[in-house]
């Protein structure tokens, strides 16, 4: 059987031990030795933990910032409904594999620091897909396929906040399930496009 590069063994293997054990226990030293390299060897490919993590958010997690990016650079391909309905899939999927890896930064005050500064500095972070979404919007906007009026950061913020809620708020239930992912992003992209309320809008275009 052919062996994995190196780089991939370790990535593999710290997404597994960051799902099983969580972020702050899955160490370095332990993330090597599951992946059959030294720690001297990880370090040769990812320059700290917190690198890593981001790199298995990235690599090993549905991909949803390069969807977004793809769909702002050609805004007007398929249709809007279309096109949310696959944004809200692949974000609701990436929450529910992110969520648990990420729960214990917010445990642990100065692990989430070191995080966030790495992220800061790889240009990452949790707000990047709402500015990803936002971006798809206004280019949609632009070419007349959203309302002039619409308040695009809050649609990108209601549809992305609705997918990472799904991810967690559904545990307390009877049934312990989350709504199935391809309905659950049907539906939220309908809405989205249809609105509420039976109004006339009259407000202004935002600012």
């Amino acid at each position: 059987m052919e062996t994995k590069p190196a780089r991939v063994r370790i990535l593999d293997a710290a997404h597994e031990l960051m799902l099983t054990v969580g972020l702050a226990k899955a160490t370095t030293k332990e993330i090597a030795k599951a992946a059959g390299c030294s720690e001297a060897a990880l370090y040769k490919y990812f320059a700290s933990k917190e690198e890593l993590f981001i790199q298995v958010l990235s690599e090993r997690l549905p991909r949803l910032t390069p969807l977004l990016s793809s769909l702002a650079a050609e805004p007007g391909r398929a249709t809007l409904e279309e096109n949310l309905t696959e944004i809200a899939r692949q974000a609701a999927l990436f929450y529910e594999q992110s969520f648990p890896i990420a729960a214990s930064l917010y445990a642990e005050t100065q692990l989430k620091r070191r995080h966030d500064d790495a992220m800061r500095q790889m240009g990452s972070g949790p707000h990047k897909p709402i500015q990803g979404l936002d971006t798809y919007l206004r280019a949609e906007q632009e070419l007349g396929r959203v309302s002039q009026n619409a308040d695009t950061f809050a649609a990108a913020s209601l549809l992305l906040g609705a997918c990472a809620q799904r991810a967690f708020a559904y545990d307390a239930t009877e049934t312990g399930t989350r709504p199935p992912v391809d309905e659950f992003a049907t539906r939220l992209a309908r809405t989205l496009l249809s609105g509420i309320s039976v109004a006339d809008h009259t407000a202004g275009p935002r600012p």
